[in-house]
């Protein structure tokens, strides 16, 4: 059974890039372009990892990752946040909120990649 992983983008050229690469390496996936869709799709469908842009519609991608890592149900989630925000102060507030990995766009596929299959064990 492949592994789900829910991308969180309201960028709909990233969310298409993610998707056809990560469904090539087997997964499927799931999607959300606002922070309540996300937050909803990751309770409904309780994925193996979520990819979480920072800057969402409704709830940002902070509060999404601080209500998932702080609900029993949820917190053994993955949460990998892939933003533009690049500063420190960016980093420490991901790393506060639950965050397991802080990628910077623009990214290396190739590098995603490789973190998703560390947190995924196969």
């Amino acid at each position: 059974m492949s592994k789900k992983i829910l991308v969180v983008d309201d960028e709909q050229d990233i969310v298409s890039m993610l998707k056809m690469r990560l469904e090539a390496s087997g997964y499927e996936i799931l999607t959300a372009s606002d922070g309540n869709a996300a937050y909803n799709t990751a309770k409904a469908e309780n994925p193996d990892l979520i990819i979480l842009d920072l800057m969402l519609p409704g709830m940002d991608g902070y509060q999404v990752c601080r209500l998932l890592k702080f609900d029993q149900k949820y917190k053994q989630i993955p949460i990998i946040m892939l933003t533009a925000k690049g500063q420190q102060e960016d980093k420490d507030w991901g790393a506060k909120a639950g965050a397991d990995f802080y990628m910077t766009k623009p990214f290396e596929a190739k590098e995603l990649l490789n973190k998703i299959k560390e947190f995924i064990k196969e």
